[in-house]
């Protein structure tokens, strides 16, 4: 980095928006440490996806304990980091969701809600959001390439919903900077310029807030 600030960017996108691949590759184009969102040790996923009633409170309850611990971590670090999905999202897409379609009931997404009031007052908002906009068809698509076994259970309808929270959030964002990537007609992993041209639009805003950056495209 070319200035001594400390960064901490984050990835916001819906389930297969590749937004655990791009935190990866930024992190290694400018050196700052990942933090990705807990995935392959859930004691929860399947057991949600197999009857969402039963587990979404237990789920969304893991998920917000983990980010809490990770964004205190982030607060406490002397490195920039990049961090794969935000607490943020937990709130006000997956848990605003499950209650709105009837999966999670009243009493528990009260209680829920004010946990995470209680959580986010103690934590600072990244200094900047990316955003990994994507159609459902292309989210169905990367979430068959990657074949996990607890994501087939997952429907359009779902993804459908899950989009127009996050839309909905995107469009009220207040908590600071927001880079907004669609991409649907990239591919950043396969394509070098692709991902270049990400890279420059994420040092582009980073200029606009005051920072200077270097990176290995630099």
């Amino acid at each position: 980095m070319a200035s001594d600030q400390r960064l901490f960017v984050a990835v916001a996108g819906n389930i297969g928006s590749g937004k655990s691949t791009l935190t990866r590759l930024l992190s290694g184009q400018f050196n700052w440490e990942p933090y990705f969102e807990s995935v392959d040790d859930n004691p929860y996923l399947s057991d949600f996806y197999a009857d969402m009633k039963r587990w979404s409170f237990h789920l969304q309850v893991y998920f917000l304990s983990k980010r809490f611990m990770n964004q205190k971590q982030i607060l406490e670090s002397e490195r920039s980091i990049i961090q794969d999905r935000t607490i943020y999202e937990d709130a006000e897409i997956f848990a605003r969701n499950l209650y709105e379609i009837g999966q999670m009931d009243e009493r528990d997404y009260r209680n829920y809600r004010e946990l995470f009031k209680v959580m986010t007052n103690y934590l600072k908002a990244p200094d900047l959001l990316i955003y990994l906009r994507a159609s459902v068809d292309t989210l169905l698509r990367q979430i068959a390439m990657r074949g996990r076994d607890f994501e087939k259970g997952i429907t359009r309808e779902y993804l459908e919903q899950l989009n127009r929270h996050y839309e909905h959030w995107i469009s009220q964002y207040e908590l600071g900077p927001l880079l907004c990537i669609k991409s649907d007609a990239i591919d950043f992993v396969k394509n070098g310029d692709h991902f270049l041209k990400i890279v420059g639009s994420v040092e582009s805003k980073l200029k606009e807030i005051g920072v200077l950056v270097s990176s290995s495209a630099s």
